[in-house]
């Protein structure tokens, strides 16, 4: 029979899980989530602000469990009891940098940072921060927005009206969906080989940030929006109100796919590795 330990916490309180931890899944409501990946040291939880119902944490057969008794895993992102008391929490997990992620919350805000393993992030309204993670990430809002530093793996992103921020991306694989979200995706200099990046917004603006050199085939399409690029060798045509970019860059191994209907498009030049960008404004973003 598999091993359980359980916890019902009340109060700020610290576990060390001397079993070993293969799997994390956390479901909260309001309050923030960090998970922290490390290649020390056993497992452990660090809450230090509680509110409401008690916190239950299991750690059976190597999966690690944080959340409610009453919150449902399925439809977690449209589970809401108005009657519900008032519940949050700051908690702090750190578990081994390989353990595969699965965080929802409501409107708590969550930050993960260096792990491996696959991550599954998902939130009504909390905001997302993702740093370092080299695993293939999920990630589902509904209006929270995410913003990621540093993603060596494949991303996937869905909303409604969320933003997407990324910088410094270094896997070169995004599919990017949203509503009336706006879209910010820097890609680092090694991810410029062989990039494949679908994103599509109804209203949402998208802004794509590129190194030198790029090789990609390049087609970016809206509707009635504005259209910006930096790139001579790319085409920008269209008629009416529809507008177009096309064309390659490099040797065209890579993709870039962009659709939107009214929400403006922009390809932007990253500068140079030694300018060292951060997450700031992107200059000459104007759309």
């Amino acid at each position: 029979m598999p091993t359980q330990s359980k916890w019902s916490l009340t109060a700020p309180q610290k576990l060390t899980f001397d079993e070993p931890v293969t799997a994390l899944k956390v479901r909260l409501v309001a309050g923030t989530v960090n998970v922290v990946g490390t290649d020390t040291g056993p497992a452990r939880l660090e809450l230090t602000e509680i509110e409401g119902p008690p916190l239950t944490v299991t750690h059976t057969s190597g999966t690690l469990t944080v959340t409610y008794d009453d919150v449902p895993w399925a439809g977690f992102l449209k589970w809401f009891d108005p009657k519900e008391r008032y519940r949050r929490v700051t908690v702090t997990l750190t578990v081994p940098t390989a353990t595969p992620v699965d965080v929802g919350t409501v409107s708590a805000g969550a930050v993960v940072s260096r792990t491996s393993g696959d991550a599954k992030i998902a939130t009504v309204s909390g905001e997302a921060t993702l740093v370092g993670l080299t695993g293939a990430v999920r990630a589902d809002t509904v209006s929270g927005r995410l913003e990621a530093q540093s993603l060596g793996g494949e991303l996937r992103f869905n909303s409604v009206s969320g933003s997407l921020t990324l910088v410094e991306t270094e896997g070169g694989t995004v599919k990017a969906d949203s509503v009336s979200g706006d879209m910010l995706v820097d890609l680092s200099g090694t991810a410029g080989t062989n990039p494949s990046l679908t994103l599509t917004s109804v209203s949402g603006e998208i802004a794509i940030r590129l190194p030198h050199p790029v090789d990609a085939e390049v087609e970016a399409n809206t509707a009635s929006g504005p259209v910006s690029c930096a790139f001579e060798d790319l085409r920008v045509g269209g008629q009416w109100g529809a507008k177009r970019i096309t064309g390659r860059l490099g040797t065209g191994n890579g993709r870039l796919k962009i659709t939107t209907v009214s929400g403006g498009v922009a390809l932007l030049r990253r500068p140079a590795e030694s300018a060292e960008p951060g997450p700031g404004p992107v200059e000459g973003k104007v759309l």
